[in-house]
């Protein structure tokens, strides 16, 4: 679906229980990233997607994934989170200055995971989320996961997105070694299906989650283990 009735228009720029934009953190954000609210739409949704990226720093280890630990303005206040947490705070971001926005999840393949991530994870499969906009009447995927210190780290040019072509993630890395891989679409969401997020993170990687299945394990650093 491309063309988007007035009703879908209300309804995809709506604030949700996660995508809640109308909170002070997230308007905050949106303050901060982006230099005129009333600007052109792509170029919104580029400025957001950078800050989204790079000011919010990427961590799995130790992650919050009660239901207050994914919505969007926790995300804008405590500024860290992985895929699920960023994929939130893009949507409410993006709906905030008007642009329709889903989060959409996926599985993918990462050949660049560290030794003990990936035992935690369970292989090199990851439970995914990333985001589509609705954009000069279109639907285009964006992925403001991972910011530019962490790719330089991983050997990776950092996935850039410019508002008219998917943004999905990186297949490869600096040395031309395959890096990621897109392996299933579960789809958008209007806002975060949370059920289906947990229930993915339980079945496919138990030996992630903290004893309680609200968080995932502490006293790893991703950026520490891609030097190690």
């Amino acid at each position: 679906m491309n063309a988007l009735t007035p009703d879908d228009v209300r309804r995809l720029t709506a604030p949700t229980d996660f995508l809640d934009y109308d909170s002070e953190p997230v308007q905050s954000f949106v303050d901060e990233a982006v230099t005129d609210r009333g600007a052109d739409k792509r170029r919104l949704a580029v400025e957001l997607y950078h800050a989204v990226r790079d000011d919010v720093f990427y961590e799995v280890y130790g992650a919050d994934l009660s239901e207050q630990g994914l919505r969007a303005s926790h995300t804008a206040a405590t500024r860290k989170g992985f895929c699920l947490h960023k994929s939130a705070l893009y949507a409410a971001a993006c709906r905030a200055v008007g642009i329709p926005a889903r989060v959409h999840y996926g599985d993918v393949r990462n050949h660049l995971a560290s030794d003990r991530l990936r035992a935690h994870i369970g292989g090199d499969v990851f439970f995914h989320g990333l985001n589509s906009v609705h954009l000069d009447g279109r639907w285009v995927k964006a992925t403001p996961v991972f910011n530019k210190i962490l790719c330089r780290l991983y050997g990776m040019k950092p996935l850039e997105f410019d508002g008219t072509a998917d943004s999905l993630h990186h297949p490869f890395d600096d040395q031309g070694r395959q890096s990621m891989e897109f392996l299933t679409d579960h789809g958008g969401f209007d806002d975060v299906p949370y059920e289906f997020v947990m229930a993915n993170m339980r079945r496919k990687h138990p030996g992630f989650l903290n004893t309680d299945g609200t968080g995932t394990v502490r006293g790893g650093s991703l950026a520490a283990e891609a030097s190690a």
